[in-house]
């Protein structure tokens, strides 16, 4: 029959059947205009449909609601939809295209944090998610809530060399995130050219000189001291001796940042000497050597209720964001600008001194093995209590070094006559 207005509503509504593949969806095709149809539903709703064959697939479209449509106005969409469906258009990919180039650059950092997985199928770091926030809220922040699809190699220029202005550090990790988001987005609806792509074809990229700062060895002793004397001064307010005891902490491991800031008590074992890392930057799960200095320092580190992080921070802040104000006193002693990256070189520099092999301080500081063979197939690189000497060694070298910086250990000679 011709789908008339007084047919549509007179059809009956179909009873709900459950093992209907139509869950008991009733469907009236016109006999005028094939494949345009009315589908009602067992609650009563009736929607114009339409169907046909796109590139040898069978698709079923939803025109409207009848009331919201009239019928004429249905059976004009249906003309529509079938020659489109006769010229190849998918229904479904067109939808699907409209959708992703609608995405906008934070929906697609959102989803990235989400779903993005590593190498080794885990799941992105704390700190890679905060990078990638803080880059799309600010370097990109007037991007963000824009289609990603707009932005373009010019844009992607200008901004570049803007933001090398202030950093170029900044800038190169700014736009490798950026690329990295960008690839996630393409896919079969949204097939494009990475816009990132013009900095490496017009050799953009700003060059990052490997950095070498470290204390001077013949400070180290007086940088310790400076740090005890920091985390049981009874002036400074909390936050500032949790800085204090965080510096000391990477100090005597070696450890990045992130995996100092993110510890939690139930990763430590005071009892057995040692603490772990659960998902750390090269996502080798590793338990590593507590030296008696560091144990002794945990066992008098007070616990926040309600927060279980070694080194927690203040306000609505977890963990320690940074402490600026006890590096800038170290910096000040050591005569040169440091960072807490800058402590885990002078670990490596100590052990070196000591002549401990590279290898082994490149398992204490969970430093990725770069293709070492014998790292990666023949050395225990998940429990290293077996370097627990070696970690004894740095730290009694540092402790020793103190002790001359303060005079504790020095001895007057009497003169002896000639």
């Amino acid at each position: 029959m011709k789908l008339t207005k007084s047919r549509v509503e007179a059809f009956p509504i179909p009873p709900a059947r459950k093992t209907s593949k139509d869950a008991g969806q009733a469907i009236y095709w016109d006999e005028k205009l094939r494949g345009f149809g009315v589908r009602i539903t067992p609650s009563g709703a009736r929607s114009y449909i339409v169907q046909g064959r796109a590139n040898g697939k069978t698709r079923r479209v939803t025109l409207g609601t009848h009331g919201v449509l009239t019928c004429d106005e249905a059976r004009r969409k249906a003309k529509a939809a079938l020659l489109a469906l006769d010229d190849g258009i998918d229904p479904v990919i067109e939808k699907k295209r409209t959708k992703t180039l609608a995405l906008t650059l934070r929906e697609v950092a959102t989803d990235y944090c989400a779903n993005r997985q590593t190498k080794k199928g885990g799941k992105l770091t704390p700190m890679t998610i905060r990078d990638i926030t803080r880059h799309v809220q600010s370097n990109f922040g007037d991007w963000a809530d824009k289609p990603i699809v707009n932005i373009t190699s010019d844009l992607c220029r200008s901004r570049f060399e803007e933001i090398s202005k202030r950093s170029e550090a900044q800038a190169n990790q700014a736009f490798r995130i950026l690329r990295a988001l960008i690839n996630f987005s393409i896919n079969e609806e949204n097939p494009r050219i990475n816009p990132v792509q013009t900095l490496s074809k017009k050799r953009l990229w700003n060059k990052n000189e490997a950095k070498t700062g470290f204390i001077p060895l013949d400070k180290v002793g007086a940088a310790w001291n400076l740090l005890q004397e920091r985390r049981t001064s009874h002036v400074l307010l909390p936050i500032a001796l949790t800085g204090a005891d965080i510096t000391l902490f990477i100090m005597l491991t070696g450890c990045r940042w992130s995996e100092a800031a993110e510890l939690t008590w139930d990763c430590v074992n005071l009892e057995a000497g040692s603490w772990h890392i659960a998902d750390p930057k090269n996502h080798n799960p590793v338990t590593f050597p507590l030296p008696a200095p560091l144990r002794a320092m945990l066992e008098a580190r007070p616990r926040t209720e309600g927060n279980d992080y070694v080194f927690p921070g203040r306000g609505k802040t977890p963990f320690l964001k940074d402490a600026r104000s006890t590096m800038a006193e170290v910096s000040k002693l050591a005569g040169l600008h440091l960072t807490h990256h800058d402590l885990r070189r002078t670990f490596i520099a100590i052990g070196q001194k000591l002549k401990i092999e590279l290898w082994r301080l490149k398992l204490l500081t969970n430093h990725i093995s770069g293709g070492d063979v014998t790292l990666d197939y023949y050395t225990e690189t998940n429990d290293l209590r077996h370097l627990a000497p070696e970690a004894e060694q740095i730290a009694a070298w540092i402790v020793e070094q103190g002790k001359i910086a303060s005079g504790a250990n020095v001895v007057k000679l009497r003169g002896v006559k000639v």
